[in-house]
């Protein structure tokens, strides 16, 4: 069976170094949208970035990295996302960092299968 239904997406980017007590950020918003009921996220770990500071972080041979960029993605219903910002906005109070969210509107399509579990 296919589902198609509209959705947003959520796309945090933050430095891998960032922190919100000795929790990593990307490991403390992935637990919160767990307990905020958001349907899921992924955390991506960048190999190249730069931004507004124009310092270019990278991941090359024979380096050990360690502020290379995070990507925390989730996909949820508009008004889950709405929900769930308050509580990112504080997480990102907590560990007193910048990062940039961006938020888009997508179609989410399930794919499920017959099976039983």
């Amino acid at each position: 069976m296919i589902i198609n239904t509209p959705a947003q997406r959520l796309r945090i980017i933050i430095d891998e170094t960032e922190k919100t007590g000795h929790t990593p950020l990307y490991e403390a918003i992935v637990h919160e949208a767990r307990q905020a009921g958001l349907a899921g996220a992924t955390v991506w770990r960048g190999l190249m970035s730069y931004g507004h500071t124009s310092h270019i972080h990278t991941s090359k041979i024979l380096e050990l990295a360690s502020d290379l960029p995070i990507v925390v993605e989730m996909v949820d219903s508009a008004d889950n996302i709405e929900r769930f910002l308050p509580a990112l906005a504080q997480l990102f109070q907590q560990a007193g960092c910048d990062g940039l969210i961006t938020r888009e509107d997508v179609q989410a399509i399930h794919f499920e299968s017959n099976k039983s579990p």
